[in-house]
């Protein structure tokens, strides 16, 4: 079976798009260069065809509690229209998968899982179900634009039919987009100000409509998985498959902020949390940057002297900053701002440093 069509593929292919194979959809990569497109949503702004991703909703009852027991956050705090980002742990500790949870009223969520881990979460939620919920995968029903950067945030502030100015990060509406119904969450994966708008596919086009001719007119660029890739690795977001998986653990990945071990229930991999945070982890999640020649990528080994001390999760060219920029799991008392290292470029080592995150602040914070 071939990878699936999104229901914007005809569009993509308009814009000139150089569509690739991924989580089993066909994606637009890019549509110019990564670089330019990387600039454009840090400057006026771009939009991005995310519709890979999964959207699971849980209702019934019971919906809080079990997501509470599923997902490290704290569901019990999140009011009605607001998101969280979260994970699920295994008993072991291990990271299933990181999720954004958006809350509807009492009884009704949706999960945004990443879709390489769409089966593996459905199964994951339903082997631990202990109660009457309904848990619907409707992630092929569904069309995820997201338009980020200060003035993709302004044309979509300009073409809602209800007033989301006072929108506050991680917050949703249930509004609708030049007459078009529409989840639109105050949300992304670049740090730039901006929205993701779900959609229902058969009005997938007709929302393109709406806003991508006059996107273009704004001088706002259509981009692709490559430039998604290199602003958030800017933020130092993570990657599922890269930075995190079932065999790191959230305090490991420096997501300890969204770890509540002190809520009231337990939680898949609590206890685990609690003698991390009382013991102390041999590793940690760092960002660095590049000090000789070369780019840093996944799996390269990271060195001190003759011992080996960490292994890189992700890497690239910072096109704000300039420089090659990375992440790595690093020996934790290597793992401060200012330590320096080594990092094995296919045979040759060159110096890297430690330094605080993110390595770009955008100009307009997303709050």
């Amino acid at each position: 079976m071939g990878a699936r069509r999104l229901a914007l593929h005809d569009r993509h292919l308009e814009l000139g798009a150089r569509m690739v194979d991924f989580a089993g959809y066909r994606m637009p990569l890019s549509y110019s260069t990564i670089i330019d497109e990387h600039r454009a949503v840090r400057g006026r702004g771009g939009f991005f065809d995310v519709s890979h991703m999964g959207e699971v909703f849980v209702r019934g009852p019971e919906a809080e509690t079990f997501l509470n027991r599923m997902t490290v956050n704290n569901v019990a705090r999140l009011q009605e229209s607001q998101v969280q980002y979260s994970a699920m742990m295994t008993p072991e500790g291990g990271i299933v998968d990181d999720l954004l949870v958006h809350r509807f009223d009492r009884e009704r969520f949706l999960l945004v899982v990443n879709a390489a881990n769409r089966k593996k979460d459905l199964d994951w939620l339903t082997a631990h179900l202990d109660s009457d919920l309904e848990i619907a995968d409707r992630s092929e029903d569904y069309t995820l634009l997201a338009f980020q950067g200060p003035e993709a945030y302004r044309l979509v502030l300009d073409r809602a039919d209800a007033d989301l100015s006072e929108l506050p990060y991680y917050w949703f509406s249930e509004s609708k987009l030049r007459g078009v119904p529409a989840i639109i969450a105050r949300t992304g994966y670049t740090g730039e100000r901006g929205f993701e708008i779900y959609v229902r596919n058969e009005l997938a086009d007709e929302l393109w409509m709406a806003l991508v001719p006059e996107a273009l007119e704004r001088g706002l660029k259509p981009a692709g998985l490559g430039a998604r890739d290199s602003l958030r690795l800017e933020m130092k977001f993570a990657l599922y498959g890269n930075d995190i998986d079932e065999g790191t653990s959230t305090i490991e990945a420096d997501l300890g902020w969204i770890t509540k071990s002190r809520k009231k229930c337990d939680f898949l991999g609590k206890e685990v949390v609690l003698r991390q945070k009382s013991e102390g982890v041999r590793r940690r999640l760092v960002g660095f940057v590049m000090l000789g020649r070369g780019i840093p990528r996944k799996e390269q080994t990271c060195h001190a002297g003759d011992e080996e001390i960490g292994v890189v999760t992700s890497g690239g060219h910072s096109p704000m900053l300039g420089r090659a920029i990375g992440m790595a799991y690093l020996r934790s008392d290597l793992a401060q701002p200012d330590s320096e290292f080594e990092v094995d470029l296919r045979g040759r080592r060159q110096p890297a440093r430690v330094v605080p995150t993110p390595f770009y602040q955008p100009e307009v914070p997303c709050k």
